[in-house]
């Protein structure tokens, strides 16, 4: 449905405001300095192959800006990726066998719970709150399920699609649970790095050093640009022959022109600026759109409060909660607006009254425009309402 949503998006000829794409703003790519350092870093040796494992100036550079956070990591731990997204294929393609029961949380990032399910994963999902995943109502799920999971799926900073961020004691109780129940946490943070405000909550890395049953998933498309298609893995030595292996079968090598200019925008001591910077300007969308949305709707809606990230999730209320999100697509896309409903992100279709919003994309005037256009949409759906569609489970407020 994500995917299906943005090929609709991207036929469109009349002019809309994009809150769909989980997708860095245009202007926060650092597309001058990309210029720079590609004029004075790339040559014949960018054009080749590359070790499986990523570029050794890459490993290097991602060490040691890593060294100056609080989930510093070493050289045998790490492997570069094509994006997120391979980091998640190559965890289900080492953990997952078919039939095998996956935890992941509802709502969740639908691309990443499919990826467990193209390797025949049974989900289990399990509810947020505003402290992210509810971790104590997995033991009592677990149980009816039958049988114990292997693995846990879960993003725990500014979750995508919630916003929410899942607390210091939760994770704790999350890692034990993995060790009960022999099961690997596949961490899949792309946002960590992106708190714009509130104190940061230590990973699961800090959490339980050294885990081999922790597999943890980064990507620099969040943070720098999508179109690079560099990420990385940060996983147990004894682990990482095996993401190797896995990942020489996939595509040989990352792309290496994008790595190497990963590698010479974190040595030149730019990666920190920019964070810094991209944070600022977040911040002020996130409170724009929030905002707004408060302004414009109030107590029709319920919406999550992030800290960081991209997103924040709206859910209706009242009479407006009869309106399904997916129906209200098409509308909001005539008028202007667009979205990704909340069934798209449950891997059974709940959460047909509620959407999520991204802030990152738009400036704060565009936002504006954007929530006048989906209020519009929503007075229109309730003159005409659409029937229901997809089943509803709580949701988050």
């Amino acid at each position: 449905m994500i995917d299906s949503s943005t090929s609709l998006l991207a036929s469109q000829r009349h002019d809309i405001v994009r809150f769909a794409m989980g997708s860095p703003a245009n202007e926060a790519v650092p597309i001058d300095l990309f210029r720079e350092i590609a004029s004075s870093r790339l040559g014949a040796d960018s054009f080749t192959y590359g070790a499986t494992e990523g570029e050794p100036e890459l490993i290097d550079a991602l060490v040691d800006y890593l060294s100056t956070t609080s989930e510093p990591t070493a050289h045998d731990r790490v492997v570069i990726t094509a994006g997120g997204m391979q980091g998640l294929d190559l965890a289900c393609k080492i953990f997952i066998d078919p039939g095998d029961l996956v935890v992941v949380e509802s709502p969740t990032y639908t691309n990443g719970s499919a990826t467990a399910a193209s390797y025949g994963a049974e989900l289990l999902e399990v509810p947020l709150d505003a402290d992210g995943l509810v971790v104590d109502a997995l033991p009592e799920l677990v149980s009816a399920a039958g049988r114990t999971p292997k693995a846990i799926y879960v993003i725990p900073n500014f979750q995508n699609p919630s916003g929410t961020t899942l607390s210091a004691k939760r994770r704790e109780m999350l890692v034990k649970l993995a060790h009960d129940w022999n099961c690997v946490i596949i961490d899949d943070d792309p946002y960590g790095l992106l708190r714009f405000s509130g104190e940061d909550v230590p990973g699961f890395q800090c959490i339980s050093p050294l885990d081999p049953l922790i597999f943890s998933v980064r990507t620099f498309s969040k943070i720098l640009a999508p179109g690079l298609r560099v990420g990385w893995v940060d996983v147990d030595p004894e682990i990482r022959q095996y993401v190797i292996n896995a990942k020489q079968a996939m595509d040989t090598c990352t792309n290496v022109p994008a790595q190497q200019l990963v590698a010479e925008f974190i040595k030149r001591g730019y990666l920190s600026t920019h964070l810094e910077r991209i944070r600022f300007v977040y911040s002020e969308r996130k409170s724009a759109m929030k905002h707004s949305l408060m302004r414009s709707l109030g107590s029709r809606i319920t919406i999550t409060d992030p800290e960081g990230g991209f997103f924040l999730w709206l859910t209706l209320k009242g009479d407006d909660a009869a309106i399904s999100s997916t129906a209200l697509f098409e509308i909001a896309l005539a008028e202007g607006v667009a979205f990704i409903p909340g069934a798209a992100l449950s891997p059974s279709g709940r959460f047909d009254d509620s959407l999520r919003l991204c802030f990152a994309a738009s400036t704060p005037s565009r936002i504006q425009t954007g929530v006048e256009r989906l209020t519009r949409s929503l007075d229109l759906a309730r003159r005409a309402p659409y029937p229901g569609g997809a089943e509803r489970h709580g949701s988050l407020t």
